[in-house]
């Protein structure tokens, strides 16, 4: 029988976050490092990140930061040697690192498409690639790719965003096949509306927030803390079983 998850399940694992200085980033890493994890931080605004890694320090938790532009490949290999010097290996990783431009699509610039892609999937793709070698051969890994309920329905002005977020989609499916010899699980978990800081131009409107709200069966916004929560749920060893799968979590926005 599985035990269920404890306080310090996760001592003496390694945890690499990306887009860990804010938002949903930053919930899930300081919960991976409150249930015993060792951090590292991932993100492109040093200040932010060390500020991140501060406040991790201060509860007990051994991390650092790591600045790094997740689009950029040479970057990407200076993040996984930095990890390699410091740890040695990684457990864990958690892409999180994303963009989101808003606008009709003949208003976007080739520039803005790229920046949109590069982040969200191919940015996903290169963190994987050069951390891979560093967890595979241990018996134990967890890929957790932050999707979106944009990779399932979409909705106008989102069409960057929604290709982005449905090819990570197709990368956490095909990848959790390649490594399932290794046991690395990789899964996704797609947010609807949760309260962070890329949905402040939705939050800051009164009459947009009124209309993301009305759509929500739960009728609220969902919180930072609880797709942290899911996220640990699925380094635990009670989702040992679960692979290539996305976790929908959006207080049934797509059941409509």
């Amino acid at each position: 029988m599985l035990a269920p998850m404890s306080d310090g399940f996760l001592q003496g694992r390694v945890a690499l976050v990306t887009g860990a200085s804010r938002g949903l980033g930053r919930a899930i890493a300081l919960a991976l490092g409150e249930a015993g994890a060792a951090l590292v931080l991932n993100a492109r605004n040093a200040d932010h990140l060390a500020a991140v890694a501060a406040l991790a320090q201060s509860r007990g938790v051994k991390a650092i930061g790591v600045p790094a532009d997740v689009t950029d490949e040479a970057q990407v290999g200076h993040l996984a040697a930095q990890v390699r010097d410091q740890y040695g290996h990684v457990d864990i990783l958690v892409n999180n690192a994303g963009v989101n431009i808003r606008k009709g699509l003949t208003e976007f610039t080739l520039a803005e498409w790229r920046q949109v892609l590069d982040t969200n999937l191919t940015g996903a793709f290169l963190v994987c690639r050069a951390v891979l070698p560093m967890m595979q051969g241990r018996g134990y890994g967890r890929i957790i790719n932050l999707t979106s309920i944009m990779s399932h329905v979409a909705l106008p002005g989102r069409t960057a965003y929604a290709a982005s977020k449905t090819g990570l989609l197709g990368l956490t499916r095909a990848l959790a096949l390649e490594l399932a010899p290794e046991r690395i699980t990789v899964n996704g978990i797609s947010p609807g509306p949760v309260a962070t800081e890329m949905n402040a131009p939705i939050l800051q409107s009164v009459e947009l927030s009124r209309e993301f709200t009305s759509r929500i069966p739960l009728g609220r916004w969902g919180a930072e803390d609880e797709v942290a929560r899911l996220a640990l749920y699925l380094c635990s060893d009670a989702a040992a079983f679960i692979t290539g799968t996305d976790l929908v979590m959006d207080g049934g926005w797509t059941a409509q």
